[in-house]
């Protein structure tokens, strides 16, 4: 520092400013209000401490602005967490710059003031650094694995959504999110900046699952049954998400859809009462207050109003059904006051500032509370008529608060309502939508919405082939937990082929089918049971015929039941197969003629006639995998087909390709059993390998996870059974489906031994 540079600092902070070793010109522009800053904030240890690791940044070499970021955070950061955090982040960062990673240094210094702000202890600020320096030890890379070489991919990205990472997440929840993409993206440096941007849907996905909160997700039965039980209603509830979109802030709504409701609600405190208002209390005011407008408002035409008019008429129109639904359940009107903001009389009185939202939201709070206390004389007017008409008409419509909001907002209009500032403090009422559903707009115009526009429609001759994905979980062995959202599958309707085919392999096994045909005679319902007490039957039961009688003659009032009819004591079964179609499935099996494909198309074929024979509910389902993100599932026969052709179309196309994921296919197939009203559902699964696809490396994962998934249909009261056409199977079958399952070693015989096992376990 020259001497012209020194005599532009007052005498008594040349002395710091010697001591700071860092000789950009930058610094000395701000040396003094930062040094100022420090000396109020910062004990004498406290400044020395901050200069020295103003000094030791700056000696990392990465230019001046990591200093600048320090001097001007630190000495607010260490008043409110404790001076311990000044050497405590100069240390860190010059273990930072001793590797790799020196481009994450500005990032991370950019959230020194949010952390600290949203962490607000020196415990949690420590844990809160154990946490980053354990993502950039456990993603650098390194090329003979003792010196690190390549920097961590994902720290800068994750540094640069810090702040908003900490609005959304407590401090474990964070840990938890990190350690999940370090887990299943750590050898994957593309995929690992995907996820520490939030781009991946798995991201997105985790963070919704650790953020704090009342989920929706974990209440959506609850509140289904809430709006049944209370209002009869029973639209959709579709969660929109407010973590994404800070930018439009979306408020709930309904429209033809459904009822949009945010993803997560926290617990609030009401300013007037110090009371905690639970998540899911504010999910209820939602509900309640959307379903009253669903059960009471009708729509009006836009057009005939401006703006402000539209408003006003909205605030009066909210009021009217609230008043509604506190007349069938008082309890509302707590619930929606401690929610409802409580605007104080006279607080927008500043020139240029529009109020109109102040004296609105005024005049809905006096219209709810009836000890609001304001002395605003057009509130009052409007307050006493508002209730003069719900008193005298018990049957309001819409439209008569038509005329109310029209002379309410005529009396209060102000030049400074046109301002284009707006006042908002306790304005927002955040438990009621947004009110679209209440215009019709008969011309179009800038300024309304088109919220219901038809979408394009699909052209006639356009066929759909395919549903859309569904994703299901898997479960990851290594942390104990399950990968939400995790592989897509795809379903459709499995192409077709010659129907001739299959009868023609039934004509080849026609003796084995003759056989089976005794079996399957012996195994049919062939004895009847009564069901009595019967209005209608076919045959007259005596015994309450002649009771019937009796009342009757005795002037009692006779049971009408006096019928009873017939039923099978049968068979109450649902059976699912499921075939791996991997391709595996072309190798022929050694010392046969035909390949395991053929071998298993004729089972199929013959197992299929069977159980159309003994009428039991059957489908067919088939499975293959190309990654986690292209899982597909093709139906040859449904739960309400019978073995016609169409079906034996498809099994006659039967092809094989690709991997074998498993466990999401026995998600899918135990979904459409667990809907089959039936005493014993059972699914029989059919394959020639261990689970596997191309992009897992761990052995054993994918076979973990399918016995978690045999487990859940457990659960649900599904039985699983594996038929097994590999010879090296007793080396992993038993993981997945313990003691149920059967290998069949000779191969060419599986046409005769599937019926076979299938009425065995069925018997």
């Amino acid at each position: 520092m020259n001497a012209t540079e020194e005599k532009t600092l007052p005498p008594e902070l040349l002395h710091f400013r010697n001591r700071l070793k860092c000789s950009f010109e930058q610094i000395d522009d701000v040396f003094e209000d930062c040094m100022r800053d420090a000396q109020r904030k910062l004990s004498n240890k406290g400044v020395d401490d901050y200069l020295k690791g103003a000094s030791l940044i700056c000696m990392i070499g990465r230019g001046v602005e990591p200093v600048l970021q320090f001097m001007e955070v630190i000495p607010e950061l260490a008043a409110k967490l404790g001076e311990e955090v000044i050497n405590q982040i100069s240390d860190g960062v010059w273990e930072v710059s001793r590797t790799p990673n020196g481009i994450a240094i500005p990032p991370f210094m950019a959230t020194l003031q949010e952390a600290g702000r949203r962490l607000g202890s020196q415990n949690q600020f420590t844990h809160y650094m154990e946490i980053l320096f354990d993502m950039m030890e456990r993603t650098t890379g390194s090329i003979h694995g003792h010196h690190t070489t390549f920097p961590s991919p994902g720290l800068p990205d994750l540094l640069n959504q810090m702040p908003y990472l900490l609005s959304q997440v407590s401090l474990e929840g964070l840990r938890n999110w990190i350690d999940y993409g370090i887990r299943n993206y750590g050898d994957h440096p593309e995929r690992q900046k995907d996820y520490f941007t939030l781009q991946s849907a798995d991201a997105r996905a985790m963070l919704q699952r650790e953020r704090h909160g009342t989920l929706f997700a974990d209440n959506e039965r609850n509140l289904v049954i809430y709006l049944k039980a209370l209002w009869d209603d029973k639209d959709y509830l579709v969660p929109y998400s407010t973590g994404f979109d800070e930018l439009r802030k979306p408020v709930p709504y309904y429209d033809k859809l459904g009822m949009r409701i945010p993803d997560v609600y926290d617990d609030v405190v009401d300013d007037t009462t110090g009371t905690t208002i639970k998540g899911i209390d504010r999910y209820r005011a939602v509900l309640a207050h959307m379903a009253a407008h669903r059960r009471w408002s009708s729509q009006m035409v836009a057009d005939n109003f401006s703006p402000f008019q539209r408003i006003a008429i909205e605030v009066l129109e909210d009021s009217r059904i609230e008043y509604l639904a506190i007349q069938e359940y008082p309890g509302l009107r707590k619930l929606w006051l401690s929610l409802h903001p409580v605007p104080v009389e006279g607080e927008c009185n500043e020139e240029g500032i529009s109020c109109i939202r102040h004296r609105l939201a005024m005049l809905s709070y006096a219209m709810l509370n009836e000890n609001h206390g304001y002395k605003d004389k057009d509130i009052l007017i409007t307050v006493e008529a508002f209730h003069e008409l719900m008193k005298s008409n018990e049957k309001t419509e819409t439209k008569d608060m038509i005329n109310l909001g029209l002379g309410y907002i005529t009396r209060t209009r102000r030049q400074e309502d046109q301002a284009a500032k707006m006042f908002f403090d306790n304005t927002i009422i955040e438990y009621r939508d947004d009110n679209r559903r209440l215009w019709v707009f008969i011309e179009e115009g800038d300024e309304e919405e088109s919220f219901d526009n038809d979408p394009k429609k699909v052209e006639e001759e356009e066929e759909l082939h395919a549903l859309p994905p569904r994703h299901y979980p898997e479960w990851d062995y290594n942390t104990k937990s399950y990968r939400p959202d995790w592989v897509s599958l795809y379903e459709s309707l499995h192409p077709s082929g010659d129907p001739a085919v299959i009868d023609g392999i039934l004509e080849k096994h026609s003796a084995l089918a003759k056989r089976l045909k005794q079996i399957l005679d012996m195994l049919k319902p062939q004895n009847y049971v009564r069901v009595r007490y019967q209005e209608e039957g076919s045959e007259l039961d005596l015994d309450v015929a002649i009771r019937s009688l009796i009342d009757f003659k005795s002037g009692a009032q006779p049971d009408p039941r006096i019928n009873m009819s017939h039923k099978h004591d049968g068979r109450d079964i649902a059976v699912t197969l499921l075939l791996d179609l991997s391709a595996s499935l072309d190798d022929k099996p050694h010392g046969s003629t035909q390949t395991l494909l053929e071998l298993s198309q004729e089972a199929v074929s013959l197992l299929g006639w069977a159980i159309d024979n003994l009428d039991d509910k059957f489908s067919i389902g088939g499975f293959f995998s190309n990654t986690r993100h292209d899982v597909k599932y093709l139906h040859f026969k449904g739960f309400n087909e019978r073995w016609t052709d169409e079906v034996k179309a498809r099994v006659a196309k039967m092809e094989a390709g690709f991997s074998t994921r498993m466990g999401a296919a026995v998600r899918h197939a135990g979904h459409y059993l667990s809907n089959q009203k039936a005493d014993k559902k059972l699914l029989l699964i059919l394959t020639d390998g261990e689970p596997a696809d191309i992009d897992v490396n761990d052995a054993k994962l994918l076979i973990k996870d399918a016995h978690k998934a045999v487990g859940e249909l457990d659960m649900e009261g599904i039985y699983t059974h594996c038929i097994s056409l590999d010879p090296k199977a007793d080396e992993y079958v038993s993981d997945i489906f313990g003691s149920h399952y059967t290998v069949i070693d000779n191969v060419s015989r599986l046409p005769e031994k599937l019926p076979q096992l299938f009425l065995a376990l069925t018997k």
